[in-house]
């Protein structure tokens, strides 16, 4: 019996082309709310320059502000990787991270790469949840497009019916953020039973 040929992997996501700061960028215009789950100990708008994570600055000139359309993607963003990948998280996790809504004064420029506009810059949705070397190097080319475009909204990895938006610094002066109750407090029980119940995750 004769097996059928594994169609190759493809092969790393492209880099961003040369003649991208001359095309016209895929843009949409937001205000929020957007949602987002952060370290206690941090200031709900922090622009991270760590280089860690996906449209950080590789060179971390700038800072990167990670947010999510709904507690639902701000949780699966937060905790469907590392060691809660497996489904699980314990209530000391959730404690030490607090719910914020960000909101904008004014439209932010957010280069849309959830649909159609990932063909048009010449990328694919692996850009979106494969390798964050190759992410990052986008990033900062679509940083520095002559457009000046406050972030890039895109689809969550662990969720591609949420949308996800990695805001630059320079969209700093726009945002509001209002803390809200965590989701280990007792006054989002629902809201917690219910995005646990999204995810099949366990609460120990």
């Amino acid at each position: 019996m004769s097996r059928v040929p594994r169609k190759p992997a493809p092969g790393p996501h492209p880099l961003p082309p040369p003649d991208l700061p001359s095309r016209e960028l895929p843009i949409v215009t937001a205000t929020g709310p957007w949602f987002r789950l952060h370290r206690a100990c941090r200031d709900p708008l922090h622009f991270g320059r760590s280089a860690v994570f996906r449209f950080d600055d590789p060179e971390g000139n700038y800072g990167v502000l990670y947010v999510g359309e709904d507690p639902h993607c701000a949780f699966i963003e937060t905790f469907g990787k590392g060691p809660n990948a497996a489904g699980v998280v314990t209530l000391a996790a959730l404690a030490e991270r607090e719910l914020a809504r960000v909101d904008a004064s004014q439209p932010l420029r957010l280069v849309d790469l959830t649909g159609p506009g990932l063909a048009r810059l010449g990328a694919d949705g692996r850009l979106c949840s494969g390798d964050y070397v190759i992410a990052q190097v986008w990033a900062r080319a679509l940083w520095a497009h002559p457009s000046q475009p406050d972030g890039i909204l895109y689809r969550s990895r662990h969720d591609p019916s949420r949308a996800c938006a990695a805001i630059f610094d320079r969209a700093a002066p726009f945002l509001q953020a209002t803390r809200l109750p965590g989701l280990a407090d007792p006054a989002n029980r629902s809201l917690l039973a219910a995005i646990l119940d999204a995810y099949g995750f366990g609460l120990i």
